[in-house]
C-alpha cells in the first residue's frame, strides 16, 4: 500500500498551495479548477476505484465529485482541505450508491478483472504493482470490509492523520483510531492466511 496514487508534495507547501487555490476557487477563477483536477484526480480514482473494487464505479464517482467542486466552489470555506474535502464528497457518494442500490459489499473475487480489464489509459496503481507482496496487500485490502478498506486507503495510503480521516468518515478520532487498530488487525490476519496458502 506504499504504493504512489499521483504527485505528492510536502504536507506543508500542500496546505500552503490549498489555501491560494481556495481563494481562487472562491473567486471563480477556472484555471483553479484545472489546477486541482490534475493535482489530485489520479489520488481521487485510486481511492474510489480501491474502495470499491470497481472501476468503472469509480469513473462515475469521480466524474460526480469534480460536477460538485464546481457546483460548490465559491461557497467553500477559506480554510478547506481540498483533498480531504474531496474525499469527503468521494466517500459519501459511494455510501450513497451503496446504500441506493444495495450492493453487498463481497467485491474480492472483482480485485483479479480490475487488473486485466483492457483500458486506454491504466490507472497509477495498477502501473504501480511491481512485487508479489504489493500484489497479497491488494488482494488483501480487497477482501476487507469496505469501512476497513476507506480508513487504511485514507491514512496509510494517502497520508491523512486520523483527525483528518475521522473528518472524512463523519467520525471521532478516537472512533477512527479504533476502527483503524481493528483494520490493520484484520490486514494483518488475512496477509498471514495468504501467506501460509491453502495446504499449509
Amino acid at each position: 500500500m506504499s504504493r504512489e496514487a499521483g504527485p505528492r508534495v510536502d504536507p506543508g507547501v500542500e496546505r500552503a498551495t490549498d489555501v491560494l487555490l481556495v481563494e481562487r476557487l472562491r473567486r471563480g477563477d477556472p484555471g483553479a479548477f484545472d489546477e486541482v483536477y490534475e493535482v489530485y484526480r489520479a489520488r481521487l480514482f485510486s481511492f474510489l476505484a480501491r474502495l470499491g473494487c470497481r472501476r468503472d464505479l469509480a469513473e462515475d464517482l469521480s466524474e460526480e465529485v469534480w460536477v460538485r467542486l464546481v457546483t460548490h466552489a465559491r461557497r467553500l470555506a477559506p480554510d478547506t482541505h481540498l483533498l480531504a474535502w474531496l474525499f469527503t464528497v468521494a466517500r459519501n457518494l459511494y455510501w450513497s450508491h451503496c446504500r441506493s442500490r444495495r450492493v453487498e459489499e463481497a467485491h474480492s473475487a472483482e480485485l483479479a478483472s480490475l487488473w486485466t480489464v483492457a483500458v486506454r489509459h491504466p490507472s497509477p496503481f495498477e502501473d504501480a504493482v511491481a512485487t508479489e507482496f504489493e500484489r497479497q496487500v491488494e488482494r488483501a485490502l480487497a477482501s476487507l470490509p469496505p469501512p476497513s478498506r476507506e480508513v487504511l486507503l485514507l491514512t496509510a495510503e494517502e497520508g491523512l492523520t486520523p483527525s483528518e480521516a475521522a473528518t472524512v468518515c463523519g467520525v471521532t478520532p478516537e472512533a477512527l483510531r479504533q476502527r483503524l487498530s481493528r483494520a490493520r488487525a484484520l490486514l494483518a490476519g488475512v496477509l498471514r492466511e495468504d501467506t501460509r496458502g491453502p495446504h499449509a
